[in-house]
């Protein structure tokens, strides 16, 4: 039997009707329902009763007493509170300046990871190391780096003349932020580079070939090939760093304390909800971080959506 047989007799076979076409679209919706089911457990519901927390006075320090509904009032105090505008200042300025730094070391790695030479499997797998590390035990690393008495970075500088006395790198106020940076450079640097690398490989080297054959320079190529192809690739980078740089607590609690005008948005809020058992006004600050961070997000792929004109 030929497709065009099995075509028409597909057409000849008579439809069920409306209960029919409602019962199969009725069994998809429950076999999708476990899923939808999760999500809503995981991720939508904590979201909303934190929501509902935080229109809530709700501060152990006082005692147990019940929550009073106050609506807004906690928002309201916190974007009266100049504190807020300290911890979003530098999560934003953290995130910018260590996600753009990053970017910019992560392209250059990743194009000399992608020649060929001896031994690049080897030296792939050890450029992750700093990635693989958590972030709890490169803080720490790096406050023994940092360390004014016995650090290496100042045994370091001094030697090159650099630096004539030992530096304060985590307790000075010009010095502590580009310390922070350092640190988050050197640990997620790697994520960055394999996120990239994996992009360059997916460009066809016949382009690069085609692009000298006409006269190109290897600035041209990466100006014209290189980065738009590695496009899409950056956008999936900078959005998963830019969310992980913005939640950023760990790194700084380790090494700062948020101390010097270093405290994040998730310090500062872990240090109404936790450590001041304000759990109204933590959620509320919760929220604001999430909000934060989920606008960022969208403007990433609002930017990185691929042009509709053709060529």
């Amino acid at each position: 039997m030929t497709s065009e047989e099995i075509e028409i007799e597909l057409h000849q076979v008579p439809r069920l009707g409306w209960a029919w076409w409602h019962s199969r679209k009725f069994m998809a919706y429950m076999m999708v329902l476990p899923a939808i089911l999760i999500l809503v457990g995981i991720v939508f519901y904590p979201i909303a009763q934190t929501f509902w927390l935080s229109l809530h006075e709700y501060d152990l320090r006082f005692g147990n007493r019940a929550k009073e509904f106050i609506g807004l009032s906690n928002y309201s105090e916190i974007f009266s509170d100049s504190r807020i505008w300290e911890a979003l200042r530098f999560t934003t300025l953290f995130a910018v300046i260590s996600v753009g730094l990053e970017l910019v070391f992560g392209i250059g790695i990743a194009l000399l990871l992608n020649r060929e030479f001896v031994g690049r499997t080897l030296v792939r797998a050890l450029i992750l190391i700093p990635w693989a590390l958590t972030t709890v035990v490169v803080a720490r690393m790096w406050g023994l780096i940092y360390n004014s008495e016995y650090g290496i970075l100042n045994s370091l500088l001094k030697n090159v003349g650099l630096i004539e006395k030992n530096q304060l790198w985590t307790a000075n106020q010009d010095l502590t932020f580009w310390a922070v940076i350092g640190a988050d450079v050197w640990k997620s640097t790697p994520f960055m580079v394999l996120i990239l690398l994996a992009g360059l490989q997916t460009i066809p080297a016949d382009l690069y070939e085609a692009a000298k054959v006409d006269g190109a320079n290897p600035l041209q190529g990466f100006w014209h090939i290189t980065l738009p192809g590695l496009r899409g690739t950056m956008v999936v980078a900078l959005i998963f760093r830019t969310i992980d740089a913005l939640r950023v607590f760990d790194l700084v609690i380790v090494l700062t304390n948020g101390q010097f005008k270093t405290e994040s948005l998730n310090l500062y809020t872990y240090n109404k909800l936790i450590n001041q058992q304000n759990f109204g006004f933590g959620s509320a600050l919760a929220i604001i971080t999430f909000c934060y961070i989920a606008i960022i997000a969208l403007l990433y792929l609002r930017v990185g959506q691929p042009s509709e004109k053709k060529i």
